[in-house]
């Protein structure tokens, strides 16, 4: 499976996200940065929860081994730019 892959999906998942960067160079481990206003109001857990929703069988399959996520709102996005 292939980064470009997964950032669709995600974004297919999460309509509206502002940004969605993926990177991984061996086909299994991937990282991943969401941010979306979905994730106001919402626990890290949830938030995390709400991306792996996305990606459905492929991480039940191993298509995805392994995905670090950092998932932020617009808010939390735009305080680490700074």
């Amino acid at each position: 499976m292939q980064a470009s892959e997964i950032e669709s999906l995600i974004k297919e998942g999460l309509p509206g996200a502002q940004q969605v960067t993926v990177r991984g160079d061996d086909g299994v481990h991937f990282e991943a940065t969401v941010v979306s206003e979905a994730f106001n109001g919402k626990s890290l857990l949830q938030q995390h929860r709400l991306v792996y929703a996305t990606l459905g069988r492929r991480l039940n399959n191993e298509e995805i081994h392994a995905l670090a996520l950092k998932t932020y709102t617009p808010t939390t996005w735009q305080q680490k730019q700074s």
